[in-house]
């Protein structure tokens, strides 16, 4: 599989597909700042962290959750990521982990995993990029083994209606420059629609008003 951008009928890139390799170098050198590493490094922790056995990790991007799989409790990872200029920096950071990784570049829509083939998974800042959501939770489901575990994080949409209103409103703006982020989705709501029940949520402070955090870390 490859991610060479397609044309629109009038030739043209779609404007997703524009800005994941300049979002790629974008969030690279965000990822690294030291605020936030110190909100999102514990948010990693609490979802890769807890992570066991075979291990599916879908949109894994730059490969910022490698460090934190536990060889104590995983096996091996198998991670996913559609966009070959995340994955550049993914595969780098896949030789300094502690657990096998090994990558495929392939959407979180079409797993190339048989049915009950893992034992956990993890996703994290990614559903919010993802063009059908709800059909990529189901993918994740059937591969994972009965009374498996997704550990979850996102970004949501804010309780507080009229900041969920500017989300709305920005959504046009962040798809464009942030990797097709849609920040306004109810990410609880969607992965109950793909058939999951959630276990725990957890609401996160510390972040933006417009970017509040959840992390339900048991999801079976």
């Amino acid at each position: 599989m490859t991610d060479q951008p397609k044309t629109t009928p009038r030739g043209r890139k779609r404007p997703s597909q524009i800005f994941h390799p300049r979002f790629a170098t974008f969030y690279e050198w965000f990822a690294r700042l030291g605020q936030q590493r110190r909100l999102i490094d514990p948010l990693r922790e609490a979802s890769a962290g807890q992570a066991y056995g075979v291990v599916v990790e879908v949109g894994a991007g730059n490969g910022l959750n490698f460090s934190w799989y536990d060889p104590a409790r995983v096996e091996r990872v198998e991670a996913v990521e559609p966009y070959s200029a995340m994955l550049a920096y993914a595969r780098e950071r896949a030789g300094q982990a502690t657990v096998p990784i090994s990558l495929t570049q392939a959407s979180v829509e079409a797993l190339p995993w048989a049915d009950a083939t893992f034992d956990s998974a993890v996703a994290t800042l990614v559903f919010c990029s993802v063009s059908d959501p709800v059909r990529g939770l189901a993918e994740i489901k059937r591969v994972l083994k009965p009374g498996g575990t997704l550990f979850l994080f996102e970004h949501v949409r804010s309780k507080t209606a009229v900041i969920a209103q500017v989300q709305d409103a920005l959504v046009p703006v962040t798809t464009r420059m942030f990797g097709n982020c849609h920040w306004n989705r109810d990410a609880q709501q969607l992965v109950e629609t793909a058939g999951f029940q959630v276990a725990h949520v957890r609401a996160v402070a510390g972040g933006l008003p417009l970017m509040p955090h959840e992390t339900p870390p048991r999801v079976p």
